[in-house]
């Protein structure tokens, strides 16, 4: 994998992602610059990520469902 390509899945990997106007989640731009083996590396890569940060909570919970979460609270 090239350093472009690490850096794309990188990109894809975090979980922070940018809102449309209409508050709708956008997908990774980066998600749509990588091959079909860079996007399977991404995906791995992510589900592992999310199941360190798991193991790291208190609660068990991943970046992502933190956010949602945060999300469903704010909506209420």
């Amino acid at each position: 994998m090239t350093p472009e390509e690490e850096l794309l899945v990188e990109q894809v990997v975090t979980a922070h992602r940018q809102r449309r106007g209409d508050g709708s989640i956008a997908s990774s731009p980066a998600w749509h610059d990588l091959d079909e083996a860079g996007r399977l590396v991404a995906f791995d890569e992510t589900a592992r990520q999310r199941r360190l940060e798991a193991a790291l909570d208190s609660d068990g919970f991943s970046s992502t469902v933190r956010a949602l979460l945060g999300r469903i609270q704010l909506a209420e």
